[in-house]
């Protein structure tokens, strides 16, 4: 049976922001009314940025509020959207006067959800442009009529690099325009030894057998189209990489930005295994691996696995990346 440190389920996202905010007073300000986490000093003069989802992917997205990243952060209950009003609300706070660039993991609800209030926001004057996010390989279907590739840790280097753009003046339109570059160029692929479990449930989502491993399971707890055998980090990492590789067509001398994300149980010794065998992989193949992230910053609950970002860097995508930083989960 698995047990969570709760009090009642149905508080727990309320809960946690308001202990996120207290644990950082002097970066963050909550909005309990409509579950938003937004810079405690507002930014002036500048392209806004709104994102958010359902909980449980923490610390996506609230831990990436502040300085040089998000203005606002919007949650709602464990993966499940935030409501249209809700997104509302934190669209308005995130308006500085130059419009507001909303970041949208591609799921139904949210795309839905912040669609609907980028419209209702052009009632107070507030410009917005989408970006949305779609990396995930493992649900690229190639369906044009079809929902398209989950939203999933790309949306750290989406964040962070628009985030970069916005702090240097730059308009809503490129802010946008670059954000959607990013996204476009970058590809996630994940696996799981175990499942999440969602807080007060006694059962995990779904079970493996101890020689079986979830291939291209999704952030939400989503099954795999497949299951490969169990086997040593350096395999699995090959398996990861190599059709990112592949997608993204990186060749020798090409520079690359990687996050090596655990997915909530894996802990700093496993994701750190796996970042040797990624970096000697690709530069067994000439690949360049610049800059990297190595942590759980796009967690699925409790879920024992990893998933692999990988995005090509240019001289404009460096900089932004290596632009400062200052956030609860990511400082620089």
């Amino acid at each position: 049976m698995r047990r969570s440190i709760v009090n009642d389920p149905d508080d727990l996202v309320a809960e946690a922001l308001e202990g996120l905010v207290l644990t950082h007073p002097t970066l963050l300000e909550l909005n309990a009314e409509h579950r938003y986490v937004t810079r405690k000093q507002k930014a002036r003069d500048k392209v806004g940025l709104v994102s958010g989802g359902g909980a449980g992917h923490e610390p996506l997205h609230s831990g990436f509020v502040g300085t040089g990243m998000l203005d606002v952060a919007v949650s709602g209950a464990v993966f499940a959207s935030p409501t249209a009003l809700q997104v509302l609300a934190a669209t308005k706070a995130a308006d500085a006067g130059r419009g507001v660039v909303q970041i949208v993991k591609n799921y139904t609800g949210d795309v839905l959800n912040f669609r609907i209030a980028g419209e209702i926001s052009g009632d107070d004057a507030i410009d917005t442009e989408i970006v949305l996010v779609d990396d995930d390989l493992a649900s690229d279907t190639g369906e044009d009529d079809g929902p398209g590739r989950r939203g999933t840790a790309a949306t750290v280097i989406v964040e962070k690099i628009c985030g970069a753009a916005a702090e240097e003046g730059r308009s809503l339109k490129e802010v946008a325009e670059i954000g959607r570059r990013v996204a476009a160029r970058s590809r996630s692929l994940s696996l799981a030894l175990a499942a999440g479990t969602h807080p007060g449930d006694d059962e995990p989502q779904f079970t493996l057998e101890a020689d079986e491993v979830e291939f291209g399971v999704g952030i939400h707890g989503e099954r795999a189209k497949e299951r490969v055998p169990f086997t040593s980090a350096d395999d699995l990492t090959e398996q990861l990489v190599d059709p990112l590789v592949k997608e993204l067509e990186l060749d020798r001398g090409d520079d690359v930005l990687a996050i090596v994300n655990g997915l909530g149980s894996a802990y700093p010794l496993e994701l750190s295994v796996v970042a040797r065998a990624l970096h000697h992989r690709l530069a067994d193949g000439g690949i360049h691996l610049s800059r990297s992230l190595v942590g759980s910053y796009v967690t699925s609950l409790d879920m024992h696995g990893v998933s692999l970002t990988l995005m090509p860097l240019d001289d404009e995508t460096s900089r932004l990346w290596d632009a400062l930083v200052r956030t609860p989960a990511l400082t620089w």
